[in-house]
């Protein structure tokens, strides 16, 4: 039977790997440094900094969608940030992708949170499709910006 559930500790090791799978698709595999020990610890350490749900096909998790609350100073109030959405390609059309979706704006609307959003890269067409399909529309007036690496530490570094 196909389900959405929250992911559970035990459901690291496969979300780990489709992490891994998801920077393959988006041309950057090299780039995951999480360990499975580090997500077990953000997701369910004593204070987590994230939360998982995962969809499971005949008790194999096939993707999942990480994400963490953030607040709208505007609307004093949290949202969901959708950090990452990730179904296994032989999987993708059976609507659980879209489970995991209903699933987060659910809960966004279960605790009286402002918005669910999420970044998408330009290239990728198929899930731009699959957003808009729900409803969901671009921020065209903004950027996203980001400090990392060498940047990060010149800009935690105080002026001379």
């Amino acid at each position: 039977m196909d389900t959405v559930r929250e992911a559970r500790s035990s459901d690291i090791e496969q979300i780990h790997r489709l992490i891994v799978d998801l920077a393959t698709y988006e041309r950057a595999p090299d780039e995951v440094k999480a360990t499975p020990d580090q997500l077990r610890a953000a997701l369910f350490g004593p204070q987590p900094a994230a939360f998982a749900l995962v969809a499971e096909v005949s008790e194999m998790v096939v993707g999942f969608a990480l994400y963490f609350r953030n607040f709208s100073t505007w609307e004093g109030v949290h949202g969901i940030y959708l950090e990452d959405l990730y179904v296994m390609p032989e999987y993708r059309g059976s609507g659980l992708g879209k489970a995991m979706l209903r699933s987060l704006a659910a809960l966004a609307v279960e605790r009286r949170y402002a918005r669910l959003e999420w970044a998408v890269l330009d290239w990728n067409q198929p899930s731009i499709e699959f957003y808009r399909s729900l409803g969901a529309v671009p921020m065209e007036e903004w950027t996203v910006y980001r400090l990392s690496g060498p940047a990060l530490a010149a800009a935690a570094t105080p002026a001379a």
